[in-house]
Parts: C-alpha cells; structure tokens; sequence
C-alpha cells in the first residue's frame, strides 16, 4: 500500500482520462486502507495464534474443546461486530466519517495491545480466558464502526465510473493486514525459536500493535470529511435518527436483507474459508507445523491479492454482481476436491494412510456423545464409544461411524481391531491407566498402518500446496474485491454508513465469523476431517440463488 502514492490511477483503470485522480483522493484511498490494514492486523493476530492460545488461555479443559472454545473467542469479536456497526454507524451518519474511523481504530489498538499483557490461565485461572473474551468483544465493536466508515468515505470520493476500482484498495486492507500479521509472527517466530514463541513470544505481536496504532492514527488524522457528507450537512439534509431511516422503513430493510443475503453471506463464507479455515485445516487436521503453515499462506496471500484491485476494476466494465455470484459457484462446486488436494500434497503420508487403513468407530450410537464440551464437564472417559472418539479426535484423526446398537464401541484401523477399556466400576486411578493403555495401544496401531504423528517438512508438496492456496484466495478476492462498491451504492448518502454495515458485519461477523467454530465442531461430531465444509458449500450456494434472483445490479448508478 505504501506505492500507492505513485500509480496513476488512470493508467491502471483503463477509462477516459477525463478524469485525473487527484492527490487528495490518492491520499484518501492509502489513507484509509492503510489505517484499515492495521486494524485487521490487530483482530487477525488471534485467528493466527489461537493453537497457541487454546494452551496458554484454555488450558483446563480436553484440548479439542479447548481448541473449539479458542475459535469461539475468535469468534466472539466477530458476534458483536453487527453491534459495533448500529452504534458507530449511526455516530457516522450523524456525525461524520472521520471522526468516527479514528475513535475505532483507537479502541482496536488499545485492545490487542492489553491482549499481548493478560496473564495466562496458569497464572489467575479463568479469569483469564473471561478477560480475553472481553477484550475481543471491544475490538468486535471497533471493527464494526471500521469498515464501513473506511469504504464511504473511499466511495464518496470517487468518480462513478471508477469507485469498483477506487474501493477495492479497501478490500484489499483485510488480507493485506493478515500478510502483515503472517509476517510478524513469522519473523518473531523465527528470532526466539519455537519454544520461547510458544512460551511468551507469541506476546510479541500484540504489543507490536501500539506502534502501528500510532502511525494509523496519524495517517488518519491527515484527511479531510468526505465531500457527500460535508454537502449534506451544509445543505441541513444530515440523518436525524439514521437507525430508524435504515430500519424501520420496509423499503430500506428489504436492500439491507437482499443485500445481506443475497451478497454478503456468501463473500463471508467463502473469505474465512479461503484464508482462516485453510490455515486451520492445514495446522490442526494434517498437522503441518505452525511456521510452515503461516509460510504457505503468506506466499498465496501475496500472490493473489493483486486480484482485489482486478476484480474491483473489472466490477466497473461489467458489474459487480455476476463477480461476486461467479465466486461463490466456484467455491461451492470445488472446494470438496481442492482441500482432498490440499491433504494428499500437505501430508501425502496421512492421506495415504487414510486410504490404505481407513478407521472405523463401530458403536452405539446413542450411547456416544457429541464431542463437544462447552462448559468442560465431561472427560469423555465412562463410555467406550467416547473414549474412542475422544482419543481420535484429540489426534486429528479422520473416521467413520458404524452403528452396531447394544455394544460396546470397537475402533479398527484396516485390519487391527481395537476395544476401549470399559471403566464403569473402576476408581480413578485405574480408569486413567485403562485410558492410557488403550491409547498407546492405539497410537501404535496407527503408527504401524502409516498415521504419522506430524507433518513431514520435507514431503510437502509446497508449490502444490501453494497453488491450491492461491485458487482459495482467488476466490476470495473475487467475492470480496467488488463487495465495498455494491453495498454503498444501494444505500442513500444520509443513512449509508449505517445501512451498509449492518449487512456488511452480520455476514462477516456470524455467517463468516463463526465459520471455523461451526465447522470444526461439525468435524468433531462426525470424525470426517471434510465435513465442515458443508457449511460454507451451503450457505455459498443459497446465497448464490438468492442473488441471482433478488440482488439490484449498482454500478451503473451515481452515489450523490
């Protein structure tokens, strides 16, 4: 973003040269994507940790529901950020946007910068992990108000016929700040080893944040009100209650709807599929190293992000709906075979494993149960089938489920059969070694069928695993990139900043947001390492039909 400075938008963008991009609106446009880069540096940093975070804040429960309740903290900040859209969208339509961006990003940088300084669940017990939810929550609300105050104030400075273009520097800010926290981690990765990153220098990169908090701040600060809305205010036309305007008047609710689902959900999915769920895949289900991982994803973002500034340009020529739609068919029709490719090129060894020795869990089914344990409860250890599945989940191994009701729970691995202890009766102590033993047992068995415990570095295939990456995100971009144009022009200038957020950070922050917790948890119930893809393979496609049908093409109209 730092080049920006020097494009000549024009050139780029192919139209008339008529119009000559000011040097105010090239400082609006690095602006305001700069400042946003560094507040999605501030939120993606957790997504990026949270295996590191499950052990240092989520310690007292089974590490799989410490791992699901990590990604449910991610997701908390996500689950208010509609929240954060009302409150500071309104202060937008009311007050201005600039003022409004500069009290979120304050508020984002103070809160990662106190996450890097909480004490872990070792030090104050569960006061821990309630501190980092809180923290979460605040900068949820941050990002709600973020946003959309950032593409208004990019849209209301540009021409008609280039705000696709002008606007998908925005849309680039999101993976650009998951770049720069990628780079971060890595580099402090590298300089303290593993171990000491691991221990405390994962800290590192929140507290990093106050430095870039001071920066944006000042960047920020540079700006003037966008045009639209310092007219609008000269001429007395600014929003007296811009919650009812947006809300209550059903001609405004049924865009905001249509827009939500018929648009945003779809690029929500498909966005936290390609850049979040991809990175979790990769670490937790075929257990290649966290360095690697943040390796190849760093390589694919940088690769692809070019494609926002594409897409938002071709949105200008042709529209921005049969983009955004395009985007969601493609990850809907293939993201079953491209994350197959993804296992067999990560860990060719566990996917070779997986089709040689398949594992079975041949139970009761209703005497098993879901895997899954919000409040840490259950140890999973009375019941045979829950010991199996506990063990495999807790491995990162995929299985299927045999129904044999009235038994107890068997788990075979090609063609060794192994029984769980049955522990009713037994003391503690005794359970624990029964436990124990049957999971030696069982690790070995999986040993000897081919089940590495790890990723191994070297049979990667990382220019494969690269490429895959690289077509997710290319997806990504294709959703994302037009997204910011489409939404501010549905909505009239005295209630835009509040109409378009809401949608924006309802899709974002639930259907996307939550996307990794729901999907893992459905991969935990099941054992089939695949199936939480059916979550954004279904709501992709329900938004595309919706879409298709219901969603108003924009790019052709004047935002004044």
């Amino acid at each position: 973003m730092s080049v920006l400075a020097d494009i000549d938008i024009d050139d780029i963008s192919g139209l008339p040269k008529h119009h000559v991009a000011t040097k105010n609106e090239k400082m609006v446009i690095l602006g305001s994507s700069l400042g946003t880069v560094f507040e999605w540096y501030d939120f993606y940093l957790y997504g990026l940790l949270a295996t590191i975070i499950t052990a240092q804040f989520f310690s007292g429960v089974n590490e799989t529901t410490g791992f699901i309740f990590a990604l449910a903290a991610f997701a908390a900040g996500f689950a208010v950020r509609p929240f954060g859209a009302l409150v500071f969208g309104r202060i937008g339509d009311m007050v201005g946007r600039k003022n409004t961006f500069l009290v979120t990003m304050g508020i984002m940088g103070l809160s990662t910068f106190l996450v890097g300084l909480l004490p872990s669940y070792g030090g104050i017990g569960v006061a821990a992990p309630l501190m980092l939810v809180a923290l979460r929550l605040l900068q949820g609300l941050a990002l709600g108000g973020e946003y959309g105050g950032a593409a208004t104030y990019v849209a209301e400075h540009a021409p008609d016929d280039k705000r696709g273009f002008y606007t998908s520097f925005i849309q680039t800010t999101a993976t650009l700040g998951l770049f720069a926290a990628l780079l971060v981690v890595i580099g402090v990765r590298s300089a303290v080893g593993e171990e000491a990153f691991k221990d405390w220098g994962w800290r590192v990169p929140f507290l990093v944040s106050a430095l870039l908090l001071g920066v944006s701040l000042w960047i920020r600060m540079q700006l003037e009100e966008s045009p639209a809305f310092t007219k609008m205010k000269a001429e007395g036309k600014v929003s007296k209650a811009p919650l009812t305007e947006a809300f209550a008047s059903w001609g405004n609710l049924k865009i905001v709807l249509i827009s939500l689902f018929g648009a945003v959900m779809g690029q929500a999915v498909v966005w936290y599929t390609g850049q979040f769920y991809a990175l979790f895949f990769l670490e937790k289900m075929l257990k290649v190293d966290g360095a690697t991982t943040n390796i190849l994803i760093a390589i694919a973002l940088l690769l692809a992000t070019p494609a926002f500034v594409l897409f938002g340009w071709l949105s200008d020529r042709i529209g921005r709906k049969p983009i955004i739609l395009t985007g969601c068919l493609l990850a809907a029709l293939t993201y079953f075979p491209l994350f197959e490719a993804l296992s067999y090129n990560a860990n060719p060894a566990l996917y070779a494993a997986v089709k040689s020795a398949p594992v079975t869990v041949k139970a009761d089914n209703a005497a098993c149960s879901v895997q899954f344990d919000p409040i840490g409860a259950n140890k999973f250890d009375s019941k045979t089938c829950d010991i199996a599945k506990s063990f495999l989940a807790k491995a990162g191994v995929s299985y299927s489920n045999v129904a044999a009701p009235g038994t107890e729970a068997t788990i075979t691995i090609g063609n060794t059969v192994i029984a769980p202890p049955v522990t009713t009766g037994l003391e503690a102590d005794a359970r624990a070694a029964a436990i124990k033993a049957f999971q030696t047992e069982t690790k070995a068995a999986l040993v000897a069928a081919g089940y590495p415990e790890k990723a191994d570095p070297a049979a990667i295939n990382k220019p494969m695993v690269v490429a895959i990456l690289f077509i997710l995100v290319l997806y990504v971009t294709m959703v994302y990139g037009p997204i910011a144009a489409l939404l501010v022009e549905l909505f009239p200038t005295n209630i835009r900043y509040t109409s378009m957020s809401l949608p924006y950070h309802i899709g974002n922050g639930w259907f996307g947001g939550f996307l990794p917790t729901v999907a893992f948890a459905m991969v935990a119930s099941t054992g089939n390492i695949y199936y939480g893809l059916w979550y954004p393979i279904v709501v992709a496609s329900l938004c595309f039909v919706i879409g298709l049908f219901c969603l108003p093409e924009t790019f052709k109209r004047s935002i004044d």
